[in-house]
């Protein structure tokens, strides 16, 4: 019930701790943070624990929870490091829609690189330096639209998280060709080819495959690409359909 009550390691007044005399020269938060990172990448969420933490970084446990209070804590940590690194902002003189595909992409490729990240979205409350920053360019972003303040926060949602469902199908696809030893091209055909094995086969997916011939693409990053950017272009159209709905609403100009 505890666990369940806190809020965020960003506002429970937990600045970072300095070294104490007995504690290993060189060690800090930041540096926790970072080996962190480097295994949640190398096993994932579910295998992740302090204890091979404090291994990876040649310390005791209790030489780590000097610094953090708790694995929760550290994990918060880890996510916004990870936001951290976004692509920079085009800058405000770029289009929106600019702007946007920069953002998307960018987004895109944290889930890719850090599947395990898409797991932590939804349990932390994402007030970091780095979460804030993200959301205070995608508000931006979509404020320059030219949507009405009501309809913002929707068209944000249909982005991001359409963002967030491909990217992370994405990374997990991704983790499950690494750990099977194989790339995506060789998981891919291996996977194609035991299903033409079934039965029904012809019935359930080959109008599926035949879309995927005609879309192009000689790898599965490829065709991946293609897909996103196409994806993200209908949301971009989207929106530009829903300002130009909104403008229609109201003759007078008014929001």
């Amino acid at each position: 019930m505890e666990s369940a009550r806190r809020t965020s390691v960003w506002l429970e007044g937990k600045s970072p701790r300095a070294r104490k005399a007995d504690q290993p020269s060189g060690l800090d938060r930041e540096r926790i943070t970072e080996a962190a990172v480097r295994l949640l990448d190398a096993e994932g969420l579910a295998k992740f624990s302090m204890r091979k933490l404090a291994a990876e970084l040649d310390v005791t446990a209790m030489s780590v929870y000097w610094y953090v209070d708790t694995k929760d804590d550290l994990l918060e940590l880890a996510l916004d490091r990870v936001v951290g690194e976004l692509a920079p902002d085009p800058g405000p003189g770029t289009d929106w829609r600019e702007r946007l595909r920069a953002l998307a992409t960018s987004y895109r490729g944290l889930f890719v690189a850090h599947p395990w990240m898409s797991s932590l979205l939804g349990h932390f409350l994402n007030i970091g330096p780095h979460s804030l920053d993200f959301a205070r360019r995608a508000q931006q972003v979509v404020a320059d639209t030219g949507l009405p303040l009501h309809l913002q926060t929707g068209a944000m949602a249909s982005v991001f998280q359409f963002v967030y469902g491909f990217g992370t199908i994405e990374g997990h696809f991704r983790q499950r060709c690494a750990e099977a030893g194989m790339s995506q091209d060789e998981y891919f055909a291996h996977a194609m080819g035991s299903i033409r094995e079934q039965p029904g086969y012809a019935r359930t997916f080959e109008h599926a495959e035949r879309m995927m011939e005609a879309r192009g693409g000689d790898t599965v990053a490829e065709m991946r690409d293609r897909d996103f950017r196409f994806a993200l272009e209908i949301q971009i159209a989207g929106i530009e359909a829903m300002v130009d709905r909104a403008a229609e609403s109201r003759p007078d100009g008014s929001d």
